[in-house]
């Protein structure tokens, strides 16, 4: 496995990179932007800087002796049928299917549970390389019309198609300039949220404002769609629509950024009620409505209770003092809350793990549903009148199984279990604590192959998040069992920022204390050299977006920690992350360089204003895509022109430009082993592995 004779590479020469002299005064201080042209996505200059860079990297790789028996190995091991969660509409089950290699999964009917399935939706024939993708699906409430949504190259930017729901004719009007959007019937109409059309030059990079809220009728062009709402005196507010089950209330979810929502309501079915009402006030808190009970609407909130609860609210008197508790707050973080089958599912994270609890519409207890082993659990959606619904069950090291859940009974079947060209016994995946910088306990996941000695010496990679109150909960992947099956070691880190342990646990990790995050990351690999787990020159660190933030900032503190990076997709410059597409929305997490105060502790960890010229930094491989607009691309060009210029040049810094890809989001199968591969590759040949 391990060897220190592995073929030399060739060294490597990186392409100029043009400076110039842009100066931005923030607050007293001059801060130097020489790459700011790579800010421009269109330009030639950026284009040809883009083409050098990939040819650089297309030939390091290239060199690496086993990328394409990795690569054939990562094919194999994805070579499995994989399903979804079937779920009912009307007489037809509905579910998703991968063959195996395909690359969008395929949407199939059948017939009640028994039915043979046909093929009702294959996105493999929307375009020949798979970069076109389904990015939603739904049906209105009799099940007449199909809505669903495409997506290309894995940009933001979506189009709405509707067709007849049982013959799959496709109607004649297509929606345009969608983003950040659902899907909200009433009657043979939806609501929905859109943008007005952009320039072209300005479609993939451009600050996106003005969200609306609109109604389409089924059946006429999108020039008659019906303005529902939109706040003109607060550009950078989003608008997200949805309708009850009954579709009797319209509710509005607005917010000013990833966290904090204000939501008001409507009663469709009373004329009398023209204007929205206030729900919940103020952008504090996270509140969403489940559903309603009549009058009532069930609001999942973390008002008075960061851990979440199910509260109730009588659309009659929605007074606060009025409010009622269904479900009161627990230790553990309850991540969600579902209403399906005529009875509430509340799934609860312990320490990132699934526990899901059974109640009654009222919160009254009535189990707590078993499980096969400790991982994460998905599902449980479904209509009101809904006998039977479908979960799945996964972890590290156990690949997703889908079971059919009796309401009544509690039973679970096992629906559909897969065949990995492996066998999971032979790994293990377990829970360990540590005690960060400060003192807190920090979870790790850490999950290898049996027979591992813990002498300090084996490859390990170290993936985290730790923003947005995202959880990171047990998920399997072939891609890291593969690295599992080569000897390596795969790390999860529960940082702080994340939800894992209630908005206690996500607000001590941004604003002025994002530094905890990267401290708890440094951390856990701290921890795992003392546990004899491995060693600086063994480990690899990978996170995508806020990851790849997470990444860059610790490469940057703690160089001499880690000998290979990974950002993907990465926030890296700080201090003008705002400026593009949805990146204003991020200023609840992460603060603003336009505030003094927030200015000064961003200066202080921003990966692109951190570098300091002739450190030896980790070999360095920043992945990005041509399409992202969610995070611009900017962010890891400029990046990587800095790093290649203050690197000594022990370790390479290459950077990967994928084509007609984005964020991560709807991306090929076919795409997703060659990145895979290139990663792993690039990861093993700097740890100084060879191919098993």
């Amino acid at each position: 496995m391990m060897t220190g004779n592995l073929m030399a590479q060739k060294p490597l020469v990186y392409p100029s990179t043009a400076k110039v002299d842009t100066i931005d005064h923030y607050f007293g201080k001059d801060i130097a932007d020489p790459y700011r042209w790579l800010e421009d996505d269109n330009s030639e200059a950026t284009k040809a800087w883009v083409i050098a860079q990939n040819k650089v990297t297309d030939a390091y790789l290239a060199d690496i002796p086993y990328r394409d028996k990795i690569k054939a190995r990562l094919s194999e091991l994805l070579n499995f049928p994989r399903y979804s969660n079937p779920w009912r509409k009307g007489k037809y089950y509905y579910f998703f299917k991968n063959n195996g290699l395909q690359n969008q999964n395929v949407m199939y009917r059948q017939v009640g549970l028994d039915g043979t399935p046909e093929v009702y939706f294959d996105p493999n024939t929307l375009s020949a390389d798979g970069t076109m993708a389904l990015s939603g699906i739904s049906f209105t409430k009799d099940g007449k019309y199909c809505v669903y949504s495409v997506a290309k190259s894995g940009s933001d930017w979506q189009e709405y198609f509707i067709m007849d729901a049982e013959t799959k004719q496709l109607l004649p009007e297509k929606l345009e300039w969608i983003k950040f959007s659902g899907v909200a019937y009433k009657g043979h109409g939806f609501y929905y949220s859109r943008y007005d059309a952009p320039s072209e030059a300005q479609a993939l990079s451009g600050k996106n404002e003005f969200h609306k809220l609109y109604y389409h009728k089924i059946g006429t062009p999108q020039s008659d769609d019906q303005l529902v709402f939109v706040d003109k005196d607060h550009p950078l507010r989003n608008v997200y629509g949805a309708t009850t089950e009954d579709e009797r209330f319209l509710v509005l979810n607005l917010s000013e950024g990833t966290s904090g929502a204000e939501l008001y309501y409507k009663d469709l079915q009373n004329p009398s009620q023209s204007s929205f009402q206030l729900l919940v006030p103020g952008f504090k808190y996270d509140p969403s409505v489940v559903d309603n009970v009549g009058d009532h609407l069930l609001v999942y909130t973390n008002e008075d209770a960061p851990n979440y609860k199910l509260i109730s609210i009588d659309t009659k008197n929605s007074a606060k003092a009025a409010w009622k508790t269904v479900i009161p707050e627990a230790k553990e973080t309850l991540s969600g809350v579902q209403m399906s089958g005529g009875k509430l599912f509340a799934n609860y994270m312990k320490d990132a793990i699934s526990e899901v609890l059974q109640y009654d519409i009222n919160g009254k207890l009535e189990r707590k549903i078993d499980f096969p082993g400790v991982g994460t659990v998905s599902g449980f959606g479904g209509e009101k009148e809904d006998k039977t619904l479908f979960y799945t069950f996964t972890s590290y090291i156990a690949p997703a199984t889908v079971y059919k859940y009796n309401v009544a009974s509690g039973k679970s079947d096992i629906y559909h279990q897969p065949e990995v060209k492996f066998n999971p016994n032979d790994y293990e995946s377990k829970i360990e604590f540590f005690h960060s910088k400060d003192g807190t306990r920090v979870p790790v996941f850490i999950s290898y192959k049996k027979g591992i000695k813990k002498d300090g010496n084996n490859p390990l990679m170290l993936y985290g998040y730790g923003g947005f109150n995202i959880s990171l909960t047990p998920a399997f992947s072939t891609s890291n069992l593969f690295f599992m099956e080569q000897g390596g070691i795969y790390v999860v880190v529960g940082l702080r920022g994340g939800g894992e342990y209630g908005e206690a646990w996500h607000q001590a990790g941004m604003l002025g204390k994002k530094q905890n995050v990267f401290d708890d990351f440094i951390g856990a690999a701290e921890y795992l050299i003392k546990e004899k787990y491995t060693n600086a020159n063994k480990i690899a660190i990978r996170g995508g977006s806020n990851g790849g933030l997470l990444v860059g900032a610790c490469m940057t503190q703690r160089p001499d920690l880690f000998k290979v990076a990974i950002p993907q997709v990465g926030v890296l410059d700080m201090l003008r992350y705002q400026k593009f597409t949805i990146g204003w929305a991020w200023k609840v997490e992460y603060g603003s360089s336009e505030n003094e105060e927030q200015f000064n502790y961003l200066i202080k960890y921003s990966p692109l204003h951190n570098l300091k010229k002739g450190t030896k930094y980790p070999a360095t491989l920043i992945t990005t895509a041509d399409h992202d607009d969610r995070v611009v691309p900017a962010h890891s060009f400029k990046f990587a022109a800095a790093l290649q210029v203050a690197n000594d040049g022990t370790n390479p810094v290459l950077i990967r430009i994928e084509s007609k890809a984005g964020h991560g989001a709807g991306k090929p199968v076919s795409k997703v082993i060659e990145e895979s591969a290139d990663i792993w590759g690039f990861t093993m040949y700097n740890l100084g592995m060879t191919m098993k």
